[in-house]
């Protein structure tokens, strides 16, 4: 008994300072969405290969996410076409694309902005976005990774969200010492009780 809760104590201790010290890991980045009826829809397709039509609103929202599944939409709610185009009347030959650029957060940036893009009927949703949002920085990948030069510097970073740690310190938090210490004191005891009745 005595042996099996001194081998367990470095056990647990191992399991809690794991969990302790986990780390939830996204990406900070330009995400692209396309509006649906009235939702944002995340773009299955990127915006240089994406050829949307006259009329279509499309958005890019700047923020950490860790996957498509939790990607922070658009801020704007309810983008309406004809109010971002208002100054754009249509012509003949060219498309109108109605496009809602939020740069995150208030301390990040800029907050939002939109702008029409009037632009040939077979041009893509990154030749719409160069003609109102310059400059534009891609990877060798072609991911774009700066809109209007925002950031600087970087590309789809990732970052780790210290929100989601247990502990706000490197050492170990107020929990793991309590079942530390719980767990020092049963064997403490055990080795007290074996030494007082070693028959048992």
């Amino acid at each position: 008994m005595t042996r099996r809760l001194v081998l367990f104590l470095p056990a647990l201790l191992l399991v809690l300072g794991t969990t302790t010290q986990a780390q939830a890991a996204g990406y900070r980045y330009w995400s692209f969405w396309d509006r649906t009826g009235t939702h944002w829809t995340y773009a299955t397709q990127g915006p240089s290969t994406t050829r949307p039509d006259d009329g279509t609103i499309q958005g890019f929202r700047f923020a950490v996410s860790e996957d498509s599944a939790n990607a922070k939409q658009p801020r704007l709610t309810s983008p309406d076409f004809a109010a971002i185009c208002a100054n754009s009347p249509a012509t003949q030959g060219k498309k109108r694309i109605a496009l809602v650029i939020d740069f995150g957060t208030a301390s990040d940036a800029p907050a939002l902005r939109t702008a029409c893009a009037r632009v040939t009927p077979d041009a893509t949703t990154a030749e719409a976005l160069a003609t109102v949002a310059k400059p534009l920085r891609y990877n060798t990948a072609a991911l774009l990774c700066a809109i209007a030069d925002y950031p600087k510097q970087g590309c789809a970073d990732q970052v780790t969200d210290q929100k989601k740690t247990p502990t706000p310190h490197h050492g170990p938090s107020v929990g793991l010492l309590a079942g530390a210490t719980a767990v020092a004191l049963l064997a403490a005891a055990a080795v007290w009780r074996s030494r007082r009745h070693p028959h048992d």
